[in-house]
């Protein structure tokens, strides 16, 4: 059941790409605002617990649906609704739309769009040094990888039965991470700073395994010998928060996996839009691998 519903939800995601916007939630950051109002008479708390608290309300209403169509219609309920929750856990934007909006800007040398479709990528400010800028998009895909795709799928199959609980709760606690970084960089006066921070290590924490998986798949799915020099890089501190250590080791494990070398007369434009096709290629294959794997495991009956 866990593999069809997963098959029948990527196929779903790739066929209903006019309902993206839909996969935004844009009504749940009135409730995550509601929510860290809600936050402040814990002031005497630790901010992780009200963080977790507030994630277990949203993830709340997944929990009674799923338990209350236990059994219904020999198990057709529980399908399309493991099907409806995994097309708004992934996300919101599919990655392989922007990077062919990136390159599509970068060969129309259109530094407006580039810019745009580069920060959508990136997620933060972009770099005006364009090879920088290049490099930073090629991180941003592996990263992005992870969250939009990767880690929501893990969860999935992790749970079995309960896999739409736990892609859900892993994209809701993305949800209330970025609403709290959101708040904190439009110099909100109501932004607690120790909020965010417990937003981003909750999030952090199920990222974890997930990304170091997604690694090791990157280093299947590209040069080996490059992804396992750049994982051996000292560039990773112990010391950093869990969600920081662990898009760096996926940033530098993507670009090594890639092993892209310089080309002779190569321009600008055509170098960045190489390595953008080039990391979303790596994605691509990669997703083969984990649903040959997945197929695998449910075939020996580990998964349900």
């Amino acid at each position: 059941m866990t593999l069809l519903a997963l098959l029948i939800g990527l196929v779903v995601e790739r066929l209903a790409t006019q309902l993206f916007h839909l996969r935004r939630l844009r009504w749940l950051d009135r409730l995550i605002d509601l929510g860290f109002q809600q936050i402040g008479r814990f002031a005497n708390w630790p901010a992780l617990i009200p963080v977790i608290l507030l994630a277990l309300l949203l993830v709340l209403p997944v929990f009674l649906v799923l338990f209350s169509l236990k059994g219904a219609l020999y198990g057709v309920a529980n399908l399309v609704l493991a099907v409806v929750v995994l097309f708004f856990s992934l996300g919101p934007k599919d990655i392989g739309e922007e990077v062919d909006e990136y390159c599509r800007a970068m060969e129309a040398d259109d530094e407006e769009r580039i810019l745009n479709t580069s920060k959508a990528l990136i997620e933060t400010d972009v770099l005006k040094d364009p090879l920088k800028r290049i490099q930073k998009v090629e991180e941003s895909v592996c990263v992005q990888a992870n969250n939009r795709l990767f880690a929501v799928i893990f969860w999935f199959v992790l749970l079995g039965p309960y896999g739409p609980l736990g892609a859900w709760a892993y994209r809701v606690t993305d949800l209330i991470r970025r609403r709290a970084v959101f708040n904190h960089s439009r110099d909100d006066p109501t932004a607690d700073k120790s909020l965010m921070h417990a937003a981003e290590m909750l999030h952090g924490w199920l990222a974890w395994i997930p990304a170091r998986l997604t690694a090791i798949g990157f280093a299947m799915a590209g040069s080996f010998e490059g992804a396992l020099n750049a994982w051996r890089s000292p560039e990773e501190s112990k010391a950093m928060p869990p969600h920081e250590a662990s898009e760096s080791l996926l940033a530098r494990v993507g670009v090594g996996a890639m092993a892209l070398q310089d080309v002779k007369g190569e321009s600008t434009s055509e170098r960045g839009v190489r390595g953008a096709r080039a990391a979303n290629g790596l994605v691509f294959r990669l997703l083969f691998i984990w649903a040959a794997v997945i197929a695998a495991m449910t075939l020996y009956g580990w998964s349900v």
